[in-house]
């Protein structure tokens, strides 16, 4: 097995980063994907290197803020903050900054989205992951929210991060999409969701995407990027933040290992 399997700091949201830290290192990750957002941790370059060292956990990628609630983050401009976020991930030795589409809105931006991209992945040797997203939807509505689409499989990204928590929400075929990228794959946030409306980011296993089967697939095919947990504890006390987290490392863990004849769950 070669893939890193690391914690999002996002996974103990609305803790900060050096409470994810400490609880990575604790349970047993191999590394940290930092999130920025507002805690200022999650921004400076020289306290995130203190944590890594005190904690023995390397930094795996750099999370851009380009989420609808981090849109002041670093800014308004969306390519100051793809740009800040390439050189937080250079300090920290880190080789992937996750990114989002653009949001419809952002017409100039998602104009230069596709090229920029490319640019800046040829000229820092970063890949920038481009994350599978979902249309906006209600009951009665849904909208087309992300340019050029919310589905990067058929986008010209060399890179693409896929979210299981996403594609349970979006209803799109999480096993398909991850053959349909191919070597293109080169993150995963692991999480799970029941087809809600809501981004929900359950503890893999605890909903309908076929977790289990996208791993097994990764570890068959030498994926040599990094599995990441990325799930919702919010609501959860320490301790049952803890066990879920656990769990969430547990079911990683045994489904990359295909020595174990586990089946495609």
């Amino acid at each position: 097995m070669t893939a890193r399997i690391g914690l999002s700091t996002a996974s103990l949201f609305p803790a900060n980063a050096a409470t994810a830290f400490a609880s990575a290192a604790r349970l047993g990750y191999d590394a940290v994907e930092v999130m920025v957002w507002t805690d200022p941790v999650t921004q400076e370059a020289g306290a995130l290197r203190a944590l890594s060292r005190l904690h023995g956990i390397p930094v795996v990628a750099v999370h851009a803020p380009t989420l609808l609630l981090t849109q002041r983050v670093w800014g308004s401009d969306p390519w100051a903050k793809v740009d800040r976020s390439i050189e937080l991930a250079q300090d920290l030795g880190a080789t992937t900054v996750v990114l989002h589409p653009p949001f419809r809105w952002q017409r100039e931006y998602a104009a230069e989205f596709v090229d920029g991209v490319a640019l800046r992945e040829h000229e820092t040797g970063i890949h920038l992951a481009v994350e599978n997203m979902f249309p906006w939807r209600t009951a009665r509505r849904e909208m087309a929210a992300y340019v050029p689409h919310w589905d990067p499989v058929e986008q010209p990204f060399d890179h693409v991060t896929l979210d299981l928590s996403h594609t349970a929400t979006a209803g799109a075929d999480a096993l398909e999409m991850a053959g349909a990228l191919g070597p293109r794959l080169a993150h995963l946030h692991l999480a799970d969701g029941t087809g809600s409306f809501r981004d929900e980011h359950l503890v893999p296993g605890r909903g309908g995407q076929p977790c289990g089967a996208v791993l097994q697939l990764l570890a068959e095919t030498a994926f040599d990027g990094a599995v990441v947990i990325e799930v919702s504890t919010r609501k959860a006390g320490a301790e049952q933040r803890d066990v879920d987290l656990a769990e969430a490392l547990a079911f990683a863990r045994l489904h990359l290992a295909p020595e174990l004849g586990v089946g495609r769950l």
